[in-house]
């Protein structure tokens, strides 16, 4: 117990005089998470809400296929991003492999189905709801998908956060990918399981407080949100 709590007491030392290892390992993290959900967002909004609004042949497959993506295991992502991105793979050229490049990849990969998915839902349930009344006003499928991304920006906004929280947890692609190289690759949940193994708890345990604080920023924020568009819309 007494090991326990010499090393919290540590860690809140970390914490306070923003110690500049922990610093730069959080600094890195909120980079890749950020640059992950920017792309994801850029390519799920989209194409969620176009697979939600337009009927082609093969449509529920790719709904389901996009659904069963949603679940995708890190490693088995990240085992085939480091097979595309080693020298012997077809993008090896581009010499991206243990890079934060390659972890945006990876978590990219990860948190794209889950956005691209939410957003197909969200914009078919407002297409049913108004759909009618922009047909009526000469709005067709194309046209109907940034009015109806608009309307839905509120549920939007958490879906966005529910996908910066999972690449900011992931640690079994991030580790494959980046390779966890200190001070280059080095995010807080590898560097929270490599320095749990050393014996450096104290470190860990700074870090696990920094991860379980973004969490809860990033749930509170979610929760401010629904608020917001529920006092909006009552």
């Amino acid at each position: 117990m007494a090991v326990v709590a010499n090393a919290f007491g540590e860690a809140l030392r970390l914490l306070t005089s923003f110690d500049a290892e922990l610093m730069s390992i959080v600094g890195l993290s909120l980079q890749v998470s950020l640059g992950a959900l920017f792309i994801a967002a850029v390519i799920g909004l989209p194409f969620g809400a176009a697979l939600a609004l337009y009927e082609f042949p093969g449509r529920r497959s790719i709904t389901v296929f996009l659904n069963a993506l949603m679940g995708l295991p890190p490693v088995v992502v990240g085992l085939f991003v480091y097979l595309a991105l080693s020298r012997a793979g077809p993008f090896g050229f581009l010499e991206l492999l243990f890079t934060p490049t390659a972890m945006v990849i990876a978590q990219t990969i990860l948190i794209t189905p889950i956005i691209a998915a939410l957003t197909r839902q969200l914009v078919e349930d407002l297409w049913r709801e108004y759909g009618e009344q922009l047909r009526s006003l000469g709005s067709g499928a194309g046209r109907a998908i940034p009015t109806l991304l608009w309307d839905g920006r509120y549920a939007l906004i958490t879906v966005l956060l529910a996908g910066l929280g999972r690449a900011m947890a992931e640690v079994g692609a991030v580790m494959i990918v980046g390779g966890n190289i200190a001070g280059f690759t080095r995010v807080m949940t590898t560097s929270i399981a490599l320095e749990t193994s050393k014996g450096n708890l104290s470190l860990a345990l700074g870090l696990g407080i920094v991860l379980m604080l973004l969490a809860l920023i990033v749930n509170a924020a979610a929760y401010l949100v629904r608020e917001t568009a529920a006092r909006q819309l009552g």
